[in-house]
């Protein structure tokens, strides 16, 4: 009989490394995020450690001296690893576990591997496929000369190929499979988006900071059934969902990926067909955790993201949300909203008042009109209930009577 063995997960025990660049920066908030990444990511950190410095170190990201430092915690604290708050170069990565003889991770390893653990559909998998080999290609070259030595003895002599340039060319091709099959994906995402035009139902963009609770909100106004935790990038794929307004208007929702501080540039890119869900919408909610002393930074870090997607003119509603965990009295703004209101997507508080202002945006684009359509035009109605808002009919011996909101689109071909 076969014996089995178990394997034991082993615990990561990691220490957290910032850099402070000068006086008042977000360097201890910034940290503070990496913890509950790490957390997220499932490694428990047991120690932290911030360096002022004017610069970060070229070499070693922190001063020599910090890396003697950093070598004791990681002695007296058992630690397995460390993490440091920026992305790593090539030789700073390489120099870190030279000379602290463990293993060494940045920000952007950790947000990968979240991402690689909560992608569920194709789309998402092949995304952070492709943001992972993009990370690992930057970091093979100078990654020393014994990866690049051809090897001594019989057999070896000849043009053969280097280990560098065959892990290189690897990486390479599969990167270049991803990004045929993201853009079949991506044509995929222009059509159903096409379509969405075609119906004229109007599209609200779910977004905000990471943990906002954009995935509650979608919940509660829909019962999508998306993955609700109080965890960094909870949800990773985009959900969409009709919400049914009053006066019978409808709107597509669509969650998406949470924004957070010095997100990389590689997801910024592999998730940029997900990320401009809410440049082709019509509308954007802007979720943001009232609760949270960063909010005012976390807002312009989203806005900061809107402008790198060159998303811009859009109607922006800001929600304050979980206003059930809200302790202070201050007012709560944001001048860059065309609305705001106060909600808590977890009780449901204030969602009434956002399905109104819903109804009421939707109608500044549409006419009011009444008038008698003949009988043998009454499908024009049925295109009118689907893209507008009917608020009156009465079938009389002339034709059908209607009182009803429309868009400019059909205005033009009623009767």
């Amino acid at each position: 009989m076969p014996e089995f063995f178990e394997i034991e997960e082993v615990e990561e025990k990691v220490v957290l490394v910032g850099v402070s660049e000068q006086e008042g920066d977000d360097a201890e908030d910034s940290v503070a995020e990496l913890s509950e990444l790490v957390k997220t990511a499932g490694a428990t950190v047991v120690g932290t450690l911030i360096q002022k410095r004017e610069l970060i170190h070229p070499g070693t990201y922190v001063g020599t001296g910090k890396v003697q430092e950093i070598a004791e915690m990681i002695e007296n604290l058992g630690a397995t690893g460390i993490v440091c708050d920026d992305e790593l170069s090539p030789a700073q990565l390489k120099n870190l576990e030279s000379m602290l003889n463990t293993k060494v991770m940045d920000r952007t390893l950790i947000i990968l591997d979240i991402f690689a653990a909560r992608a569920t559909t194709s789309e998402g998998k092949i995304q952070v496929e492709l943001a992972q080999l993009k990370y690992r290609l930057s970091r093979l070259t100078g990654l020393g000369r014994s990866m690049s030595r051809l090897g001594g003895g019989i057999g070896t002599r000849g043009p053969g190929e280097k280990k560098l340039e065959t892990d290189r060319r690897l990486i390479k091709n599969r990167i270049a499979q991803l990004n045929r099959e993201l853009k079949e994906v991506r044509q995929h995402r222009e059509i159903t988006r096409a379509g969405r035009e075609r119906s004229q139902v109007p599209v609200a963009a779910i977004v905000g900071y990471t943990n906002a609770g954009k995935s509650t909100l979608l919940n509660r106004l829909t019962d999508a059934g998306v993955l609700e935790e109080d965890k960094l990038f909870a949800t990773l794929d985009p959900t969409t969902r009709m919400l049914e307004l009053p006066g019978k208007q409808q709107i597509l929702l669509t969650d998406t990926v949470g924004f957070i501080r010095k997100l990389p540039h590689h997801l910024i890119e592999a998730f940029k067909s997900t990320l401009e869900e809410a440049k082709y919408a019509d509308y954007i909610l802007h979720v943001v955790d009232a609760s949270n002393s960063q909010r005012e930074k976390q807002m312009h870090i989203v806005y900061d993201t809107f402008y790198h997607l060159d998303i811009k003119e859009k109607t922006i509603v800001t929600l304050f949300n979980k206003q059930d965990a809200v302790t202070e009295q201050e007012p709560l703004r944001d001048f860059k909203a065309d609305h705001t209101l106060n909600i808590s997507a977890k009780w449901g508080t204030g969602l009434e008042e956002l399905k109104a202002l819903l109804s009421e945006m939707l109608r500044e684009n549409k006419i009011l009109v009444e008038r008698t359509v003949p009988y043998g035009e009454a499908g024009i109605i049925q295109q009118i209930r689907k893209s507008g808002e009917l608020l009156e009919e009465d079938y009389r011996t002339e034709g059908i009577y209607i009182k009803a909101y429309v868009p400019m689109s059909l205005y033009g071909r009623l009767p």
